[in-house]
């Protein structure tokens, strides 16, 4: 095959452009510190990285689904852990009265002391997280108790169980139903309390009989507590979990994706080097044009 002049100068001029192509990629992976900026650079990587930006943004949803979930029941926990205290308080209330050294001035203070703690109760059951009231179902927007009104969670209506999906079909129960705790029977009970403190005629026989109502509904508390704190363990078994996910796709992307800067400028020097060899036979090869003569 006759090779002509014009032919040498165009397979020159092609491959000095496609070093020109492989330099100006390199340096792109230089500045981006990315294999790829452009999907038709590598279909197969391309179609990999999205496969795990999916799986990761999924993972980061499920880390924040669990960051709420743990707000609510830390904010539950919190607040039952106060009814606790207040309880007691009432029942430290209780022992006092019982007590015949206490005239009807001391039973008075200590009958406005409970009605603070029955408000504060009342508040209680009524938290609210992001203008939520956590304790009220899935029925967020109202709240499940007032006392004014006569307000009380109903046992017999379901008020829905709050869930959130905390991993690939995982979801699990963050609320603390409303009836478990704050129930029309406690508020009666604890304003029954209050009445008979401002009753100067209450005999002691019948504080000591409170003892055991209070009792019974620090029982229910503690159950309640402790089943919540059973979920919130496994709540934080699963953030353990996702941790580990996010940090295994994220390197997993890392390496689909990011550069070896060492590796990428290594080839980058060599290619230059190439290219100045490629410019250099080139000049010598291309024919001189009749402009170089009349120099």
């Amino acid at each position: 095959m006759r090779v002509t002049q014009s032919m040498v100068s165009s397979q020159t001029l092609t491959n000095i452009q496609k070093n020109n192509g492989k330099l100006a990629n390199l340096q792109e992976q230089l500045s981006t510190g990315k294999k790829i900026n452009r999907p038709s650079q590598d279909p197969v990587v391309a179609t990999s990285s999205m496969r795990h930006r999916t799986e990761l943004r999924g993972i980061e949803q499920y880390e924040r689904n669990v960051s709420e979930a743990k707000t609510w029941m830390e904010s539950a926990d919190s607040s039952l852990d106060t009814v606790n205290q207040a309880m007691q308080q009432m029942r430290e209330i209780i022992v006092q009265a019982s007590n015949d050294t206490y005239d009807e001035t001391q039973r008075q203070a200590m009958a406005e002391e409970v009605g603070q703690l029955i408000s504060h109760i009342e508040d209680l059951a009524n938290t609210q997280v992001n203008n939520k009231y956590i304790f009220n179902g899935t029925d967020t927007a109202n709240p499940p108790v007032d006392l004014a009104e006569g307000i009380f969670p109903n046992p017999d209506t379901d008020a829905g169980e709050v869930t959130l999906e905390l991993m690939d079909g995982v979801e699990v129960p963050i609320n603390v139903s409303a009836d478990q705790v704050f129930h029309e029977e406690m508020f009666t009970d604890l304003q029954t309390l209050e009445s008979k403190l401002e009753d100067p005629d209450t005999s002691d026989e019948t504080f000591d009989a409170f003892l055991e109502t209070i009792d019974g509904h620090l029982d229910e508390v503690l159950r309640v507590e402790a089943k919540l704190g059973a979920r919130v363990n496994r709540v934080e078994m699963i953030e353990d979990r996702l941790g580990d996910q996010n940090e295994i796709a994220t390197r997993i992307m890392s390496d689909n994706e990011d550069a070896d800067v060492a590796e990428v400028i290594m080839d980058l020097v060599t290619q230059e080097s190439l290219h100045q060899a490629a410019l250099s036979a080139g000049a010598r090869i291309i024919q001189p044009s009749l402009m170089d003569f009349l120099r």
